[in-house]
């Protein structure tokens, strides 16, 4: 009768230290696939960059895309993680605007490799309908959309589309990170923030001539009306 060997149950498996060593990897990764880029890195690279085997890697992440993606969204996750840890304690809802201004301007800042993988995904995964960056700014615009409708019926914002403000705010921060990332910062993220947090809620017109435009646009509407009654 042939004996039968029992295996060894193996060591089982401890969540935490799962995601500690996802952490350790992804953290590894991007800054890899930052200093290298997505072609020149290998998985072997980061394995020993981590201290363990590639077969480890692997359990983690079935392939080196699987992996760079997960480190381009794991950047998006930890800045609107960063960017709610920032506001989290403000009450007013035009300071939080302000803050979360500065906080998002500050994680990249400290980080220059987070805008370099968002940059690497849109160049090597272009048949993507969508990049991360994308993905997560429609998320998380909605939250920013119901924050400014708010202000509107508080009075504290004027009255206008609401994609209008939060595409321009939007696009004001993106593009000064890209900026910043092609041709360096030529201020401190602090000095930005303060800049476009002035010129977003203050406007660029002095008092007198901004009250004139409102005035002449008054003007035009009621042109407007006029010769469309005589239509």
């Amino acid at each position: 009768m042939p004996v039968r060997v029992l295996k060894k149950p193996g060591r089982p498996s401890d969540p935490q230290h799962c995601a500690r060593r996802r952490d350790e990897i992804l953290d590894a990764a991007l800054l890899l696939f930052a200093q290298r880029g997505y072609l020149q890195t290998e998985m072997q690279d980061l394995a020993d960059k981590v201290g363990v085997g590639k077969g480890t890697l692997y359990r983690y992440f079935p392939s080196k895309d699987s992996l760079f993606l997960a480190a381009a969204d794991r950047v998006m996750v930890r800045l609107r993680e960063a960017v709610d840890t920032a506001i989290a304690d403000v009450a007013d809802p035009l300071k939080r605007v302000e803050q979360a201004i500065r906080s998002f301007l500050q994680f990249f800042s400290e980080r220059p490799e987070r805008v370099e993988i968002l940059f690497q995904e849109r160049a090597h995964f272009k048949d993507r309908k969508k990049p991360t960056l994308l993905q997560h700014r429609e998320v998380n615009v909605e939250r920013w959309r119901a924050h400014y409708r708010g202000l509107m019926a508080q009075g504290r914002l004027r009255q206008m589309p609401i994609d209008r403000v939060s595409d321009v705010i939007g696009d004001l921060l993106y593009g000064t990170i890209f900026s910043n990332y092609f041709t360096g910062p030529r201020k401190s993220f602090d000095v930005q923030a303060t800049d476009m947090v002035d010129v977003i809620f203050s406007g660029i017109l002095s008092a007198e001539e901004s009250e004139k435009r409102g005035q002449d646009a008054k003007v035009g509407c009621t042109s407007s009306a006029k010769d469309a009654s005589h239509q």
